[in-house]
């Protein structure tokens, strides 16, 4: 016959609320996916301000090249989403980008909120924050990276490159090999995708990455988080807006865990800043 013991329980939630609180202390970066997106429109520097703002150790933003080769920040290929214009941005000007309105689709407090360039953001990193800096266009953006990370002076430390294609991640390693580079895989979700270990491990390996970001579903379970720490690779994953679901990764030990509620998620799990 199984007892409960309510004391016993009571010990065991308080044993793990503190592995929590030891694993956000030593380990475990809360960063802010597309800035603080849930509070603010996406991929703008209001939203990339705000997660700072709110505790972030860093913020995730999308990047691609523009029709005169500048690099952006937006996710889709085009602007019609997140703006009151539709403008493929590969085809377009910087110029014609910034006249877009960026801010008003989330509320009116945000109207006249511009596309901002990697190079505007990286100026407003501060001292010791990250960013990933998660590639949308192929390998003719790796030159125009160099060029603009070599401009903002900001340490290879502070940065991780993200891409689902782990040929431009081998790219990004070969062109700027003092920055990490992590491959992206969400499993293929959708259609029921459940790569092995040993074929996460491969591509990883084929590529050169230096760690894995992860969909918080598929294969990512201890076993594969203890093997790539072992391997001296990372572990980051996305996109996590429930409490309990970042608990169970801080236990994980995951190295970051992407948010669109920073501020949120960190107070959740006690570890206000």
């Amino acid at each position: 016959m199984l007892i409960s013991n309510p004391g016993t329980r009571m010990l065991m939630n308080v044993s793990a609320d503190q592995n929590v609180r030891n694993s956000m202390a030593c380990n475990t970066l809360i960063i802010g996916h597309r800035g603080a997106s849930r509070d603010a429109p996406e991929n703008t520097l209001a939203s990339i301000r705000l997660a700072f703002e709110q505790g972030g150790d860093g913020i995730e933003a999308d990047f691609r090249l523009t029709g005169d080769g500048r690099i952006v920040c937006l996710h889709d290929e085009t602007t019609a989403r997140t703006s009151d214009g539709d403008l493929a941005v590969a085809q377009t000007s910087l110029s014609e980008l910034e006249r877009l309105d960026f801010g008003s689709w989330k509320g009116a407090r945000w109207r006249g909120e511009r596309i901002p360039t990697l190079r505007e953001i990286l100026a407003l990193l501060p001292s010791g924050k990250r960013i990933y800096i998660e590639l949308k266009s192929g390998n003719e953006i790796v030159p125009k990276l160099r060029e603009d990370l070599t401009a903002s002076g900001v340490p290879a430390e502070q940065v991780r490159f993200l891409a689902f294609d782990a040929g431009l991640i081998k790219a990004v390693k070969e062109e700027l090999p003092a920055y990490r580079a992590c491959w992206l895989t969400d499993y293929r979700w959708r259609a029921g995708w459940r790569p092995s270990h040993q074929e996460i491990l491969a591509t990883l390996a084929g590529c050169g990455a230096d760690g894995l970001a992860s969909r918080d579903k598929g294969a990512l379970d201890s076993a594969l988080v203890r093997e790539l720490r072992q391997r001296g690779l990372e572990t980051h994953v996305w996109t996590v807006d429930r409490a309990k679901a970042a608990r169970r990764l801080l236990l994980l030990g995951v190295d970051s865990i992407m948010t669109n509620r920073p501020g949120w998620l960190r107070d959740a799990l006690g570890g206000k800043p």
